[in-house]
């Protein structure tokens, strides 16, 4: 596609149909590449992928959204190409001065030009002169408009530039977008394959059977589905982009990983070919981020509901299973004014029995069946939405719902992730009766009856690993059906790893579109295992999820918002009134919710065969060359030995751990040395220590901008009580 300018409008030219947007009043209309005749000299600015659509903040000027990189994820059903959006350029629909897009060059138009040398947004001089004078006139008419120098308008024009950012961050640094111009990714094969044999449904086009919970883009395509504009022009623009996840990878499923020797592989068992692809869809409807959109609303939509299907491709065979995940569907909420705020219930129980009896009733009508997973603890802060669920459930009665209770933390106190196998094995009757959906090249051989509902409180850490162990069953009884798994077989190591890739991928992907940060318990999800690495990296995700909570989920939530047409309500007028006011409370109080971070990481990092002594937040000196007094590194001592772990803030995960015997412990230095940067002394210990029996390896700790003391939080002022610490 190629992104065309003129004075009053951007043109998009795919081959024969063009795109409009007009500049002055930010319409958009379909026409074909004809109409580029009546046109004055239009200017190429580069190449482009596809049209997200048209996103315009409240009283501020439409942008044009459209993808400038993506990456091929691979082909679906072996035929349609899947792409990745990373990274979308943003031009506004008004006269103002349009910035660098750094778009890729279009070799049709750049004659002479060396992208690699120039930059792949580069014009020609003579394009660039012409291009020039169209930018001074509308520099020229944005001055007229932009007139308005008052503070009003100054904390307005910031205020978008914030939104921009939290937008352009959703689609740049997230892997959350997907599309297709071929396939259908907002439908499952089971839903594709009954609209075949719906007249009705095969008379429409191809953007009107997109399920309309999964077509992210559809509110800023508006302009396109209006009745005055032709819809043989409309539909080829009318892409769906779904927000969630997609991976498609090949595997070999060879037994040989499984046998002692070559004579133990039964006969017939050659390495066998097949894809594995993982969908997952989130819902548009009360979409938005972790503190900010829970439970459900009056419509009957659930928070952070997401659709996945793994597929299963073999031959001409193709094997889908498909689950969902969302919020409690009761009026609940979580304020997120303390560390890990406990929940409440909101509104009366008729009202939350009604907003539950929609919901509920949505999803009988499109999956038939629902066997509802709450994996919600059924003791402590979380109690009072376990119970109000479990007694809406009763009260709706209804046949085709089964609910399924399972405390994961009780189930699996001490990490012992695995033991979610015991409600596999439980449901295992379910299980076989949902069955799957089963289509080769003939048409449909079975579907799947019913839907699996997984929910933890957040969808998110529990959910993913609930719903791994899920699709490693499920995977196991379609190779069985296939015939390519004898009844005694297990899945191949290298297998079963693919498949905890993907979903740990998935779980991520998720997580961070929702919670600002990597999934807890990622590292059992990928691996089987839950590392001392894992353990640590979870308590920083958990304290960076609150922060983002706090200060940074209030601008996403008016991106997403806008992006989806959804009113702003209460989250227009927090970023407006409160949130520098909250972000100093945030600052004043940071030390005390960092004490509740160590402790959070002493629980998990410290076995039960080890007796924790204490734990202490401190900037690692071999590491931190500057000044800076914010903790980078946790020290736990036990009974038998001390833990060190590093972490990088920025990026969000820990870059390294260690633990040593206390009997490798050979001295411990303490006293003052010279800063790098400033002409001052700060006081450090050193931990001298054995490795494999060689000297010569420590570690220097110097204290943090705090200190703990009987639970509390006091700021360290001075050197003399750095020291005393």
């Amino acid at each position: 596609m190629e992104l065309l300018a003129t004075e009053n409008a951007y043109i998009v030219k795919d081959g024969y149909y063009c795109l409009w947007f007009n500049k002055l009043d930010g319409k958009i209309e379909a026409k074909t590449s004809y109409d580029l005749v009546d046109t004055c000299d239009p200017i190429c600015l580069g190449k482009i992928h596809a049209v997200i659509g048209k996103f315009q903040i409240p009283d501020s000027e439409p942008r044009l959204l459209v993808v400038k990189q993506q990456s091929l994820v691979g082909h679906l059903h072996r035929l349609h190409p899947v792409y990745r959006v990373d990274r979308i350029a943003v031009l506004p629909l008004s006269p103002t001065e349009l910035d660098e897009l750094d778009l890729e060059s279009c070799e049709k138009h750049h004659f002479g030009v060396d992208s690699e040398k120039l930059g792949c947004s580069r014009q020609p001089r003579g394009l660039q002169k012409k291009w020039s004078s169209f930018r001074s006139a509308g520099s020229a008419a944005a001055l007229r408009i932009k007139h308005r120098t008052t503070k009003e308008f100054k904390e307005k024009e910031k205020f978008e530039k914030r939104i921009l950012e939290e937008l352009l961050k959703m689609f740049n640094d997230a892997d959350s977008f997907y599309y297709s111009p071929t396939a259908d990714l907002t439908n499952s094969i089971q839903r594709q394959c009954r609209m075949k044999l719906d007249e009705q449904q095969r008379e429409r086009l191809s953007w009107q059977r997109a399920d309309e919970r999964f077509f992210w883009n559809k509110h800023m395509l508006e302009d396109l589905q209006s009745e005055e504009q032709d819809p043989s022009l409309t539909s080829h623009w009318l892409t769906p982009v779904i927000q969630g996840f997609v991976q498609i990878e090949s595997c070999i499923l060879d037994f040989s990983e499984n046998q002692q020797s070559d004579h133990d592989v039964p006969p017939g068992t050659e390495p066998t070919r097949f894809t594995i692809t993982i969908i997952s869809r989130r819902n548009r409807h009360r979409a938005g981020t972790r503190y900010r959109r829970r439970g459900v609303d009056k419509d009957g939509y659930s928070a952070n509901y997401v659709e996945t299907e793994q597929i299963i491709q073999f031959g001409e065979h193709e094997a889908s299973f498909t689950m969902v995940r969302g919020s409690v569907p009761i009026y609940w909420s979580q304020p997120g004014y303390k560390y890990r705020p406990p929940p409440r219930l909101d509104r009366t129980e008729q009202e939350s029995q009604k907003a539950l009896d929609r919901h509920i009733a949505q999803e009988v009508a499109i999956y038939e069946k629902v066997c509802i997973i709450s994996l919600v603890e059924q003791t402590g802060k979380e109690k009072v939405i376990a119970d109000a669920f479990l007694d809406h459930i009763v009260e709706l009665n209804n046949e085709d719902v089964t609910y399924v209770s399972f405390d994961f933390h009780e189930y699996c106190r001490g990490l012992r992730l695995e033991n979610v196998s015991v409600l596999v094995d439980a449901i295992d009757d379910i299980i076989h009766s949902m069955r799957f959906c089963w289509r080769d090249s003939a048409g449909i051989i079975c579907e799947q009856l019913g839907v699996f509902r997984v929910n933890c409180i957040d969808c998110l850490d529990r959910t993913n690993v609930m719903q791994t162990a899920l699709a490693r069953a499920i995977m196991e009884i379609q190779f069985r059906k296939y015939g390519l798994l004898h009844p005694e077989q297990v899945l191949p190591v290298s297998c079963r790893f693919l498949c905890q890739q993907l979903w740990a991928n998935n779980g991520d992907v998720l997580s961070h579109q929702y919670a600002g940060t990597a999934a807890l318990k990622g590292d059992f999800t990928r691996t089987g295992e839950l590392r001392f690495a894992g353990l640590v990296k979870d308590g920083y995700n958990s304290a960076n999820r609150y922060y983002l909570n706090r200060f940074k989920d209030a601008y996403r939530q008016v991106a997403i918002d806008v992006m989806l047409g959804d009113t702003m309500s209460e989250d227009l007028l927090a970023l407006n009134s409160k949130s520098q006011a909250d972000e100093m409370q945030w600052m004043l109080n940071k030390d005390e919710h960092m004490m509740h971070i160590i402790d959070d990481c002493r629980k998990l990092l410290v076995p039960d065969s080890e007796m924790c002594l204490g734990g202490w937040g401190l900037v690692d000196c071999d590491s931190d060359l500057g000044d800076s007094e914010d903790m980078n590194a946790i020290l736990i001592l036990t009974n038998h030995a001390f833990y060190v772990a590093d972490y990088i803030e920025e990026m969000d995960r820990i870059s390294q751990f260690h633990r040593v015997s206390l009997e490798d412990l050979e001295l411990m230095e303490m006293g003052p040395i010279t800063s790098v940067f400033k002409n001052k002394k700060v006081w450090c210990i050193r931990i001298n220590y054995t490795h494999n029996n060689y000297s010569g390896y420590f570690y220097t700790f110097r204290t943090a901008g705090t200190r703990f003391f009987n639970n509390m939080a006091i700021s360290i002022r001075s050197s003399e009580e750095a020291a005393g610490t």
